[in-house]
């Protein structure tokens, strides 16, 4: 009934009563309609008006959107489809929480930037349950939430505290709503006391409702699995055992997706072979294990622990490429000419066995001529021949459009009990590229494999920029003095790539780089080819991750399902179609959730590293002008907000030069600004950093 309403709603432009919707449906049951349309609009599928009829929800003057909320009482509510976000004072913010799913009415246009509006109603909350610090008073406890964008007090009875004690970190759930601010809670878990090592990680983990541990049913299926490969596993497999493949990754890397592989032919091609863990042979579609890989979505790298999408047996071990044991995979072996061109390839399943666990250190040492590490003797040729080729295949990429924004990324080194020792930049050297460039060329050749078979399929898309945007940042730079030579006409990889090349060897470009690359959109797992932006590559996905990404878990099921058991029968064309759209959903969801649980451990971890540090100076670039102050980056990436109100002077903001002019002074601050600043606060508790200007530098 509930479609058949919504037909006839599309159908007429006016809105409709009961009666008039109870015979276009031909039914004699006004009873059972008027339930039907009041469970449609508690779903915000139809919008029921105060003359009593009836019309499609985005037929109204009403809006769905996300709150965004201020700890200060305040929030905007972003809607889809529209360009500015809807401001909402504390007094017309209705009970709703920082991430709830809100009804919303435009109420005025405060000026001609600003939309002002009420919620009208909860949709839904986002979560139920917070983390947060309780201590107690006379038996009744209360929890001061982490979340400090959630205007929340929560009271807990001494009957629902599970015995904690002031100081401990708990998981606590709202069990009754008393007012806007207040509502009370029992706990549910505790995660341990504040000071405890690890305790402080963990509580942003269950801040993002991060799964931890794996189920009883899932732990129950691992032991049912081989933890080493069989003769028979092996039988209709290729057998690549005496070929020359090895893998290359961090120092610490125990969950090994990919090894390679390099030949050259008399004729000058090149043959490179990507050899990706099987991870899809062993984690059956519907399984315990799958399911709940599928909803993990991904794993968690945080700076001293990774979570696993898939129980350490499986990550560490059976599915890991580890070096002189037999593993199953998935092999794309790929020729190409002396000039990057893809001539021909063969995708196949696999058993290898890896001839060593390199490390990108050493690597390094190898081809930047530094000295040959012990044990490394033998590939020396091996890995001079892939430096050779990848030069040659990024040479094609960049000619295409490749972007490479060259954006640093720090490393926080810590002790074994958490606590933040140096925060240094992580090395970006020649086997990084290595590496990066064949798994692009492999996921590049998967994808449009299955693209041109005209199949089902999951692919990592990445969007044109919005012109506005990129118009934007040129009209921002032309205020720094800088001009983009030659006719600025399109937004394609090209054009940005040559906005980059231009700004390359500016004294800011690190700042605008990054200021760049957030005017790009995001990427995202999808079921239909729109090719990837940033790579300027017209047909992507993930194929090379499956122990870490469930995406290419998936990527590996379609291949088999289609290349290796030749199934594509329209009952299964019809299941993918369907499934496809909610992995893809999920997955770029929960990679949205795990960078930003990785991006607030590192501010917490930065802020407790420059508690050690105040009182000492640094040489800083300013990174981000506001209209309440300076935000200054370190070498190392840490960052730090210079406060307006504690500046020597009344400072005048110029939104659109991104600049602050002192008014008596007449001292002038600017993004790219170079500055020598004093660390005078840091809160590990607050993840903030405050310095203050000593001088220009």
């Amino acid at each position: 009934m509930k479609e058949r309403i919504l037909e006839i709603l599309q159908q007429n432009t006016k809105s409709m009563t009961a009666f008039e919707l109870e015979e276009q449906l031909g039914t004699s049951n006004l009873e059972e309609l008027l339930l039907v349309l009041k469970e449609m609009e508690e779903e915000a599928t139809i919008y029921h008006t105060n003359k009593d009829k009836y019309m499609l929800f985005e037929n109204s003057h009403l809006y769905k959107g996300v709150l965004h909320s201020n700890k200060k009482g305040f929030g905007f509510v972003s809607v889809d489809g529209l360009n500015d976000d809807i401001y909402i004072s504390e007094d017309h913010i209705n009970g709703a929480i920082h991430g709830d799913s809100v009804i919303v009415e435009i109420t005025s246009k405060k000026d001609i930037d600003r939309l002002e509006g009420r919620i009208i109603k909860v949709l839904k909350h986002e979560t139920n349950s917070y983390v947060g610090e309780i201590n107690f008073q006379n038996s009744i406890g209360t929890v001061m939430l982490d979340e400090d964008k959630v205007n929340l007090k929560v009271i807990v009875r001494k009957e629902n505290s599970m015995n904690a004690v002031d100081g401990h970190k708990v998981v606590v759930e709202i069990i009754k709503r008393i007012s806007n601010h207040e509502a009370e809670g029992r706990v549910v878990k505790i995660l341990g006391h504040k000071n405890d090592p690890g305790v402080d990680i963990l509580s942003i983990v269950e801040k993002y409702h991060i799964a931890t541990n794996f189920s009883d049913e899932v732990k129950e299926q691992v032991k049912t699995l081989p933890m080493e490969v069989s003769a028979e596993e092996c039988k209709n497999r290729r057998d690549l055992r005496d070929q020359v493949i090895f893998t290359i990754d961090g120092d610490d890397t125990k969950d090994i997706d990919d090894a390679i592989s390099i030949e050259k032919k008399k004729n000058g091609n090149y043959v490179l072979g990507v050899h990706i863990a099987d991870v899809s042979y062993y984690v059956e579609e519907g399984s315990p294990l799958d399911k709940e890989a599928m909803e993990r979505g991904t794993s968690v790298y945080l700076v001293d622990r990774v979570i696993p999408m898939l129980p350490h047996e499986l990550s560490n071990g059976i599915c890991s490429l580890n070096p002189n044991v037999d593993r199953l995979a998935i092999s794309c072996v790929m020729e190409y000419d002396e000039a990057g061109k893809l001539i021909t390839y063969d995708i196949f399943e696999s058993v290898i066995r890896s001839r060593i666990q390199m490390t990108y250190k050493k690597v390094n040492s190898i081809l930047e001529n530094k000295g040959v590490p012990e044990g490394y003797e033998p590939y020396v040729n091996d890995l001079k021949l892939m430096a050779e080729f990848a030069s040659i295949l990024r040479k094609a990429k960049l000619k295409r459009g490749y972007l490479d924004f060259d954006v640093d990324e720090p490393k926080i080194l810590v002790d074994a009990n958490g606590k933040p020792t140096d925060i240094v930049l992580r090395d970006r050297g020649i086997g990084e590229n290595l590496i990066e460039d064949f798994m692009i060329a492999a996921n590049e050749c998967v994808a449009s494999h299955i693209y041109y078979m005209n199949l089902p399929f999951i692919y990592r898309i990445h969007e044109y920029p919005k012109e506005e945007k990129l118009r934007s940042f040129l009209s921002f730079i032309s205020n720094l003095g800088y001009s983009i030579p030659g006719n600025i006409k399109d937004n394609k990889p090209t054009t940005v790539q040559r906005i980059l090349n231009y700004l390359h060897d500016k004294p800011e470009f690190p700042i605008l780089s990054s200021l760049l690359l957030r005017s790009m959109q995001k990427a995202i797992y999808l079921p239909q080819n729109l090719g990837h932006y940033g790579l300027a590559s017209p047909c992507y996905t993930h194929f090379t991750s499956p122990i870490r990404r469930y995406p290419d878990t998936t990527v590996h099921r379609l291949l088999r399902t289609y290349l290796f058991r030749h199934d594509m029968s329209s009952k299964t064309l019809h299941h993918w179609q369907e499934k496809l759209i909610y992995i893809s959903d999920l997955a770029s969801s929960r990679e949205r959730v795990s960078i930003d649980c990785e991006r607030e451990v590192e501010d917490m971890k930065m802020a407790e590293y420059m508690e050690d540090h105040i009182g000492e100076e640094y040489d800083g670039i300013i990174s981000s002008v506001m209209s309440f102050g300076l935000f200054v980056q370190l070498p190392n990436m840490v960052e730090g907000l210079v406060p307006i109100r504690e500046m020597d002077d009344y400072f005048i903001y110029d939104e659109e030069k991104m600049t602050l002019v002192g008014e008596r002074t007449h001292t002038k601050y600017t993004l790219g600004q170079k500055v020598h600043v004093k660390v005078v606060r840091a809160s590990k508790e607050a993840k903030t950093i405050d310095f203050e200007i000593v001088k220009k530098v």
